[in-house]
């Protein structure tokens, strides 16, 4: 009998395992995936990095973001952590 306490205490930790961290990364990763996938140019984005700027440009696995005045640089596109809204 003492083994089946053992076998349900271990499946119990691993479904709680499952909803406390694995399920919250996989909804991350799919909202950022769908963020990625949304981004046009005239966006107001903000990169992991902390820099603000607009889309100029898009590419496969490049954007080019303005940071001033006729200034663009190259990110990688999953360097943009978030849309802002304008």
């Amino acid at each position: 009998m003492d083994q089946y306490g053992s076998l349900l205490s271990l499946a119990v930790l691993a479904v709680a395992f499952y909803f406390l961290l694995i399920r919250p990364q996989q909804k991350r990763q799919k909202e950022h995936q769908a963020l990625m996938a949304a981004l046009a140019v005239g966006d107001r984005v903000v990169t992991i990095g902390g820099i603000y700027g607009t889309v100029q440009h898009l590419e496969d696995d490049r954007v080019g973001i303005e940071v001033a005045p006729s200034v663009v640089i190259e990110v990688a596109r999953s360097a943009v952590a978030k849309k802002l809204e304008a």
